[in-house]
């Protein structure tokens, strides 16, 4: 790595901050990456793409210098400042959050201690050219960190991120692994530095959180490359693409959706290029079987040499082990699947919510949104029977089939392998768990993983695999993109927009809320407030809100709202009380019914003409009663 140009403190906004060419690294002996370029300037994000494993966070490190560069050239700017984020917790314990956050500000503690000598020394008569230019240098780099209160800015960035005015002077060892990964970020981001490097900065932040790091980083005047996995933080927030794939480089200018379009195309452009060849390749031969012998002979030793020569285009190994599945079809649900009625939700001594309603209705895909700690985890887990209720009513509608996905996919245990786990929780044989398994990447020796050695996207990939063999109809869903890359989530997305059931769902990833939610369910101000449409349409309105709330303050009226109900439109209470009334009674007669075939599948029912008369009516007026009072509900359900 050399530095090159232009003098510290000289600020050209579009000069390149960082150019690296043809970069390579090797990892115990063998090649990681090879050929690596690409330049940045100011104000470029790039991000970096590729699977796990092809080199992601080991280039981020390169560019840190925290990991040498074994081949090529890194060349950064004189005097650039490099700040790198990655997951590595804290190493200090015994500081303030406050503290160590100030603690990754060292350089502008030095530029302040540079500028106060330096003010002594012009104080003292020291006029010299070379003295002037120091001092307008540090005074222009400590401005463009704002200046004396850049100390107010840093705690601005703390609260950013989620924090609250009694975190600061806390001890770094009272804070989860969570805080403290977000505490690093702070640190990471209260500098001021010209090179910003994140690896997975969006892990542990709600969506709040999420939004105001997009406004930071699309503001910030650094440039920046990251490593992130939630597909709208990077289309927000990404100017270019550096694509890695098999140690080699490919660089895309423009947004994250804009490449993904392009990797499509690219990759169709492959499979058909493929094809091509396949058919050239068996053209080839045919030739030369059919003329080995013979007066075609040299023509047909032309073709094989042809054919040996021919460098066959050919897929990554690694592309065909992607996920992709679907769920079937499920059983048909009553009307309403959940009813929740004046319910308080605590965890401990804590109140989240109180006297709260919330309904869930066939077909709905609900998805449950507020700040970390609001109570959404609690909700759905006394929701899908996980917890009791102390207070208020939980209704569970007819035929409710429900599926459920923890946070950190505890519901598969510990003990065992992965292929026990599956016939466990599904009752499958040995045979079919495998089938079920190889379809969520768990092929061969995979199977027989110990869960105690499970990777998070491994457990989540299990846990995904159990829920699609449960044949649920309600799937209730706690961040289920959790530790899975680009591609899964892509396929976990498609998969839950064509779930013909009903869906719960809590995620941080607003790419998948937007895709597959049909109404959103905020926690605010320890109440539940609904709105129609996905997360854009949620966003639009919430935003309408402040905005008209912000202009009531500047008026002196007061912004309080009165709390809504998560109630979606539709039927009166009476009438859905109504239809849950008939949808109990389609239960007891179908139940009748399955008794009664029982009965008359006894050949003495159908003994003598008189005892089939007598049991073809029975049968018949039972079969009557359900198909009667499926058209009642059906009446109901129409209005």
């Amino acid at each position: 790595m050399r530095a090159g140009w232009p003098p510290r403190g000289t600020y050209h906004p579009r000069m390149a901050v960082a150019i690296a060419s043809e970069l390579g690294k090797d990892i115990a002996g063998e090649p990681l990456l090879r050929g690596v370029s690409f330049k940045v300037e100011r104000r470029d994000r790039l991000t970096l793409s590729g699977r796990n494993g092809s080199g992601k966070t080991t280039l981020l490190r390169m560019l840190a210098g925290e990991s040498s560069v074994d081949f090529g050239e890194l060349v950064l700017a004189k005097g650039t400042r490099v700040a790198l984020h990655d997951q590595r917790p804290p190493r200090e314990r015994d500081l303030s959050l406050r503290e160590y956050v100030l603690g990754g500000c060292a350089d502008l503690i030095a530029l302040e201690t540079e500028l106060r000598r330096l003010e002594q020394a012009m104080a003292d008569g020291d006029t010299d050219a070379a003295t002037l230019d120091r001092y307008a240098t540090a005074q222009a780099r400590l401005e463009h960190a704002g200046g004396y209160t850049w100390r107010e800015r840093a705690m601005a960035v703390v609260r950013g991120l989620g924090f609250h005015e009694g975190d600061l002077d806390r001890a770094l060892d009272t804070f989860s692994g969570g805080e403290l990964t977000r505490g690093s970020l702070a640190r990471t981001l209260a500098g001021d530095p010209d090179l910003l490097l994140l690896d997975e900065p969006t892990n542990h932040l709600d969506i709040a959180s999420l939004e105001w790091l997009e406004q930071r980083l699309v503001s910030v005047d650094a440039a920046v490359i990251l490593v992130a996995h939630d597909r709208w933080f990077l289309e927000a927030v990404g100017t270019a693409v550096l694509e890695l794939e098999g140690g080699r480089s490919r660089f895309f200018p423009g947004s994250w959706h804009a490449w993904r379009k392009e990797q499509a195309a690219r990759e169709l452009a492959l499979g058909r290029a493929i094809e091509r060849q396949q058919a050239e390749i068996e053209r080839l031969e045919r030739f030369v079987t059919r003329f080995r012998a013979g007066t075609r002979s040299r023509q047909a030793q032309s073709r094989a040499k042809k054919l040996q020569k021919m460098e066959r285009i050919e897929r990554d190994s690694r592309d065909g082990r992607s996920l992709g599945f679907r769920f079937d079809k499920p059983s048909r649900s009553g009307r309403v699947l959940l009813e929740l009625e004046h319910a308080n939700i605590a965890a401990g001594d804590k109140q989240l919510l109180e006297d709260v309603e919330l309904w869930l209705e066939r077909g709905e895909h609900v998805s449950l949104v507020g700040p970390n700690g609001a109570g959404k985890t609690t909700l759905i887990e006394t929701l899908a029977g996980r917890r009791p209720l102390e207070i208020g009513k939980l209704r569970t509608g007819h035929n409710v089939e429900l599926g459920y996905l923890s946070q950190h996919a505890e519901e598969i245990g510990r003990q065992g392998t992965v292929l026990e786990a599956a016939q466990r929780a599904t009752g499958l044989t040995p045979g079919k768990a495998r089938a079920l398994l190889g379809r969520f990447l768990f092929s061969g020796a995979d199977a027989e993983k110990p869960l105690a050695g499970l990777s998070g996207g491994e457990r989540r990939r299990l846990s995904l695999a159990i829920l699609v063999q449960s044949g649920a109809n309600l799937l209730v869903l706690d961040e289920p993109t959790n530790h899975l890359d680009l591609e899964s989530r892509e396929a976990l997305e498609d998969a839950l927009r064509g779930f013909d059931g009903s869906l719960l769902l809590v995620s941080h990833d607003r790419a998948l809320l937007d895709a597959v939610g049909t109404r959103t369910i905020a926690i605010e101000d320890g109440g539940l407030r609904s709105y129609e449409g996905g997360w854009a349409d949620y966003v639009r309105v919430r935003d309408e809100r402040r905005a008209q709330s912000a202009e009531r303050g500047k008026n002196g009226a007061s912004s309080k709202q009165p709390r809504q109900r998560a109630r979606p439109a539709g039927p009166s209470k009476d009438r859905v009380r109504r239809m849950a009334a008939v949808e109990g009674r389609i239960q007891e007669a179908e139940t009748a019914l399955a008794q009664l075939e029982d009965e008359l599948s006894d050949p003495a029912a159908w003994s003598t003409p008189e005892r089939s008369t007598a049991s073809a009516r029975r049968h018949e007026k039972a079969k009557r009663e359900v198909e009667g009072l499926y058209e009642e509900l059906a009446a109901l359900e129409r209005g």
